[in-house]
């Protein structure tokens, strides 16, 4: 779908529970429940839940295979003027390709103190080597977030 047929489409999702829903299909697969959608012109163009173990890929991370399926989708490797909804805090990886990609805007559920790279640790769109940095809104259903990921690992101790 092209920007200028995205207008057309009539998205009746939430974002944020879009990429809910992507945690929670992540976790039924055993994969850490982390989901993130792309939005763009008010319209749901990619999502994705983390795939690290069913891609034995690393950078399989919700945001990274989103960001490329929205390129893909949008035949363009900026994403301006979109928007990237996530359920848990990007990592430094994941900043990376977002600042790259030129994101508009980030919004996130749970912070994370210990992998997290855009309010925590080296708070990534701060820095002074830092291209692009989107605006940045955070905590958002953080609760919510946060037990789905507290309940997945307590289950693998």
């Amino acid at each position: 779908m092209k920007r200028d047929q995205m207008a057309k489409t009539n998205n009746p999702f939430d974002p944020l529970e879009a990429a809910f829903a992507q945690a929670r299909a992540a976790g039924a697969r055993g994969e850490v429940p982390v989901g993130a959608v792309i939005v763009c012109e008010g319209a749901i163009v990619a999502g994705a839940g983390n795939r690290t173990l069913q891609d034995r890929d690393p950078t399989a991370h919700a945001e990274m295979l989103a960001i490329r399926a929205a390129a893909q989708v949008l035949g363009s490797e900026r994403l301006i003027g979109c928007d990237l909804y996530v359920t848990l805090e990007p990592c430094a990886m994941c900043a990376g390709a977002i600042s790259f990609a030129r994101l508009r805007r980030v919004y996130y559920a749970a912070p994370d103190p210990k992998g997290g790279a855009v309010d925590h640790g080296p708070r990534f769109f701060a820095q002074p080597t830092c291209h692009h940095g989107p605006e940045v809104y955070g905590g958002l259903r953080e609760s919510e977030a946060g037990e789905m990921l507290r309940a997945f690992f307590a289950a693998r101790r």
